[in-house]
């Protein structure tokens, strides 16, 4: 199987992106953090931390699962989730910022593995997906801010690269038929034929979309 990304130039465009003034780092830093708060808010329920991370209207997130929803909304199904017992956590891996000060915009470039436990049939594995959090940022007052311009994220998007079944004992892992993996696209087969295993009426009948190239979603935002 190939890797997913081209090996040509994927960011033709070249933002404020290392070193820069005070500001531009400082700003750089504000967005990394809207982008870290995902996996430590998210993870811990703390769900007011982590709907503070998007903006007050029209945040959105698309996720493979989910397809497109509200933040809001977002949220309540996660709550859901974690009350059935889903078990999902994230470990970012490395995180950097595309800004635009002239248009006080920003991309938030975070790299993540999402892991999440299964207990099929007595036995319990995890399932690893190496993912990349795209965070759409911009700066402008709030209704809290007092007229101060904050950084707030208004669309998230997930871009799957490549998953894996871990043993959690080191050996024992169910199997998955090839015609279970082939209904999901290359970097989510193992986690999606998981989850749609484990959860009843998984995705309800919505079709799972394809990794889609990173830079064309750059273009709204610049």
């Amino acid at each position: 199987m190939p890797y997913n990304i081209t090996e040509k130039e994927t960011q033709p465009n070249s933002y404020c992106h290392i070193n820069g003034s005070t500001e531009e780092i400082l700003d750089r830093y504000c967005v990394s953090e809207l982008c870290k708060g995902w996996p430590v808010y998210r993870d811990a329920s703390e769900w007011a931390n982590y709907r503070n991370i998007f903006a007050e209207k029209d945040a959105f997130i698309w996720t493979t699962w989910s397809g497109g929803l509200s933040i809001d909304d977002f949220i309540e199904v996660s709550k859901r989730g974690r009350a059935n017992g889903d078990f999902i956590m994230h470990r970012e891996n490395g995180t950097l910022v595309d800004l635009n000060p002239s248009t006080s915009r920003a991309v938030g470039k975070m790299k993540a593995t999402i892991t999440q436990r299964f207990d099929l049939d007595g036995v319990k594995f995890d399932m690893e997906c190496d993912c990349r959090f795209i965070f759409f940022c911009h700066k402008s007052p709030t209704s809290t801010s007092s007229g101060r311009p904050e950084w707030k994220t208004q669309y998230v998007k997930l871009f799957y690269e490549k998953d894996k079944l871990v043993p959690t004992d080191g050996h024992t892992v169910p199997k998955f038929e090839k015609s279970e993996l082939e209904k999901y696209p290359e970097g989510y087969q193992y986690l999606g034929a998981a989850q749609a295993r484990a959860i009843d009426d998984w995705l309800q009948g919505k079709e799972v979309a394809k990794t889609l190239g990173v830079p064309e979603s750059y273009k709204p935002m610049f």
